[in-house]
């Protein structure tokens, strides 16, 4: 059974930098493309932004200005970071990848989200 696992901090200060990680728990795979959404509280689903199979990264209108995704092929892992957390950055944080794999067949897949709160 294919799942992806986001993790890192669940909190964050103002200012700060906070990273969050994404690993596939199964292998023979090629990961296509890594996403990043997020969920505030009370609020719809934001998409963040993508990075594509040759390493190019596209970002969402927000937060684009404090956003960096990043993969590593070797791991099977996509990451995602932001700095200068502000409050209003406090949500649940998807992954989402799109997984080609070895026997055939491509397939996108949903973490199940991990909860980020910024606070002082």
């Amino acid at each position: 059974q294919v799942q992806l696992q986001e993790s890192g901090p669940g909190l964050g200060k103002p200012a700060q930098t906070l990273s969050l990680t994404c690993t596939v728990s199964v292998g023979s795979i090629t990961t296509k493309r890594w996403s990043w959404s997020r969920q505030p509280p009370g609020k719809g689903l934001e998409w963040m932004g993508v990075i594509a199979y040759d390493g190019y990264a596209y970002y969402g209108p927000s937060p684009k200005r404090h956003t960096s995704i990043s993969r590593d092929d070797a791991k099977n892992t996509g990451y995602l970071q932001m700095n200068d957390l502000k409050p209003g950055d406090t949500a649940v944080y998807y992954c989402a990848a799109r997984l080609g794999f070895y026997r055939g067949g491509e397939y996108s897949y949903w973490g199940q989200g991990t909860q980020v709160t910024v606070s002082s």
